[in-house]
């Protein structure tokens, strides 16, 4: 009996090969796993009960805060105490470091500066702050983190102080940030940033950052937030600016119009805007073709559009015909339209409003569709001029009726097309899908037209289809 046990306790060492393993792999595997499992390996045996006390990533996020919450051990105290005692046993520096704060009633936020403290001491490179408490107005001790390559902070104040900026910062995220009415000319320098995200940040008018290496940018609902200046950056590739409401301060705005920002991104590939934005560099005449081609934009995105606003019409026809290599476009309606479609009906009617071919053209996406005069008139201009289309998806809105789904259908299966591979329009409303190709297999009989480049869908199973939708 005896030798039998002690041959188990040899083989069971031997299985035992995850203790066996380098340091740098037992660590990548702690820092892979949740943070209370990772703590509860200190029980496996003397040479597990410390390890976890040199782990580089410390991940206090949302399901952490829920599930300690769940067992009664998260109010102020409980969520202070846990961090306390793992930060207090903690060795050795820390490189990553998430902290979600619960809403919990919290006196104060002394102790988190404390947290701030602490990583500004031991070499933290990626930080991740978010907070579903009461605005936290960020420690001094944040800023002297100067080690760091990723930064997100949500739900923060930003107080202004002297500061050159991080050196070393690679990303920076930002949702909803106070910056300050007393921030204004405080410039923060981020030689390094590549990408840069703001949603819903006030006084973001007063960021005042220096990034020349900056590759993506992403500014959504902060309507003080123009950051025109950001966009000289030469190495910019993405830009999505989706301000979602007017300006109404035009006097603080940097002067720049539609051709002069294009002008300043040479290498730009993914470019999507909304109508606000736009409707701030198209306050001077729109040009019919600009100084120079944006040769490099290959994705264009015009989001909260109008296609019955006249002014947004001419915007949109000017970056399309001075795309050359454009691949991917896709339009998202507004919603509630407010004005008269007329204008830009007749505009879009027109024969010469393009006069351009869409060479590279392959993808069209648009959603929210209504099916107005405008709205058809643009998606037969597109068929019409783009000899290289593959896939046109149309979604419409939800508050559009079955039978003005079906007429959409039934109208953009009748205009003439550029392309021959282009059988596959879809259409999509709710989880519906038609498709050109199965509604010529199914309830239409397709005709292409050698030499004219015309698909026309010829109903055969007319009432069927109406009826199911």
């Amino acid at each position: 009996m005896k030798e039998n046990y002690r041959a188990g306790i040899v083989t069971c060492a031997k299985e035992d090969r995850i203790s066996n393993l380098p340091e740098h792999l037992i660590e990548s595997i702690l820092e892979r796993v949740p943070l209370e499992e990772a703590v509860r390996t200190s029980i496996l045996s003397k040479n597990w009960r410390y390890r976890w006390t040199t782990m580089r990533a410390l991940v206090f996020h949302e399901y952490f805060s829920i599930k300690f919450a769940k067992n009664g051990a998260f109010g102020r105290n409980g969520f202070i105490r846990i961090i306390n005692q793992i930060l207090f046993l903690h060795k050795g520096p820390i490189l990553k470091f998430h902290l979600h704060i619960p809403d919990i009633s919290l006196d104060s936020y002394k102790e988190v500066d404390q947290w701030m403290l602490f990583l500004s001491r031991n070499g933290v490179t990626e930080l991740v702050l978010t907070n579903s408490n009461r605005r936290y107005e960020l420690s001094s001790h944040v800023f002297c983190c100067l080690e760091l390559r990723r930064l997100k902070l949500q739900n923060c104040f930003y107080k202004p102080l002297e500061f050159e900026g991080f050196l070393n910062l690679v990303e920076l995220i930002l949702r909803h940030i106070d910056f300050g009415a007393r921030l204004c000319g405080t410039k923060i320098n981020l030689p390094q940033l590549k990408h840069l995200s703001l949603f819903k940040c006030t006084n973001v008018y007063n960021f005042n950052i220096q990034a020349t290496k900056l590759q993506i940018l992403t500014v959504s609902a902060c309507p003080d937030a123009m950051l025109l200046r950001l966009l000289d950056s030469p190495w910019l590739l993405k830009a999505m600016i989706a301000l979602q409401k007017p300006i109404q301060d035009f006097l603080r705005l940097e002067k720049m119009n539609l051709s002069t920002m294009l002008s300043k991104l040479p290498i730009v590939e993914y470019f999507h805007i909304d109508k606000h934005f736009l409707k701030c560099l198209i306050a001077e005449k729109i040009p019919k073709l600009l100084p120079h081609a944006i040769t490099s934009l290959k994705h264009l995105g015009l989001m909260d559009f109008e296609l019955g606003d006249l002014d947004l019409v001419h915007s949109a026809l000017c970056l399309l015909r001075n795309s050359p290599n454009l691949e991917k476009l896709f339009v998202s309606h507004s919603l509630e339209p407010r004005i008269d479609v007329g204008p830009a009906s007749n505009h879009l009617e027109s024969p010469d409003c393009l006069y351009r071919t869409l060479d590279q053209l392959q993808i069209v996406e648009m959603r929210h569709l209504k099916g107005s005069k405008a709205e058809l008139f643009f998606i037969k201009l597109l068929l019409a001029h783009s000899p290289s289309l593959q896939n046109f998806t149309i979604t419409p809105s939800q508050k559009t009726d079955a039978q003005k789904r079906f007429d959409i259908a039934k109208d953009v299966m009748q205009f003439p097309r550029a392309s021959p591979k282009s059988k596959n329009v879809l259409l999509e409303p709710g989880d519906i899908i038609i498709s050109a190709v199965t509604i010529a297999n199914n309830h239409y009989v397709e005709e292409q037209r050698e030499g004219e480049g015309v698909c026309v869908g010829v109903c055969v199973k007319l009432h069927a289809l109406k009826e199911k939708y």
